[in-house]
């Protein structure tokens, strides 16, 4: 699966899952802009991508904020010519009882989840993809979106949101060639999955036929794949990378 050439963009590339892809992205060909909050994060994210021999560019947004992300889009654009590969990766929630939670907390799981998802799409098919009539865009939802998941209701309601979004967008912009994909981790090996408690992360590993979680390049992998040619006749699909934890039509 090689995507040589391709300009990239991918959201929350700081760290976790979004580096690994960013990574995997430019191990494939792809030059890749690094979007993260933290900047720090996204330079040594850039850097790494630098030595797989690719072009790189390191840009703070916040993807809650609409102007934020047309401002980076702007300058990833303006650095690559244009953007073929778009990764929304970013993500953000605390794990708890949903009747713990508050209207704050529900508006940042939603504006960052759900919201950024909607406004990096907008400002890339607007100023790119559609120009151009190409593009591969490549969401990262999650298995609570399609199945559920204890003490993340809202999270997975958001998630949730995201996987429609997929669906009804991809018909829409099926008229420019551009494919629009989602993929949902299982649980992963990152910082977040750490920070579990001994026992959580020992019911889940118990839970997954694989008797393990994924490692973030796994879920990178998939992402590849929906960012190459091999899948140019593919779109509007969901595919669960959880190592069989769900199984799900």
């Amino acid at each position: 699966m090689r995507v040589d050439g391709r300009k990239a963009l991918v959201t929350g590339a700081g760290q976790g899952i979004g580096k690994a892809i960013a990574l995997e992205l430019s191990r494939r060909g792809a030059d890749v802009a690094c979007v993260d909050m933290n900047e720090e994060t996204a330079k040594a994210t850039a850097a790494e991508v630098e030595k797989c021999g690719r072009k790189a560019a390191a840009l703070r947004a916040d993807v809650a904020e609409y102007r934020a992300v047309v401002a980076a889009v702007e300058a990833a654009i303006g650095l690559f010519g244009g953007i073929d590969i778009l990764v929304n990766n970013a993500g953000w929630d605390i794990v708890q009882p949903f009747m713990d939670t508050t209207p704050e907390f529900w508006e940042k799981v939603i504006a960052i989840n759900l919201k950024g998802v909607i406004h990096v799409c907008h400002a890339v098919l607007e100023k790119s993809m559609i120009k151009s009539g190409k593009g591969k865009i490549v969401n990262i939802a999650s298995d609570a979106g399609r199945v559920g998941s204890t003490g993340e209701t809202v999270y997975a309601g958001a998630k949730g949101g995201v996987i429609a979004f997929t669906k009804s967008l991809a018909r829409e912009v099926a008229r420019y060639s551009i494919n629009v994909n989602c993929v949902c981790p299982g649980p992963t090996d990152t910082d977040l999955y750490r920070r579990q408690s001994e026992k959580v992360r020992e019911a889940l590993e118990r839970a997954i036929p694989f008797r393990r979680v994924a490692q973030p390049h796994e879920i990178a992998s998939a992402v590849v794949f929906f960012a190459s040619p091999l899948s140019d006749y593919i779109t509007g699909q969901v595919l669960s990378v959880s190592g069989g934890l769900t199984m799900v039509d």
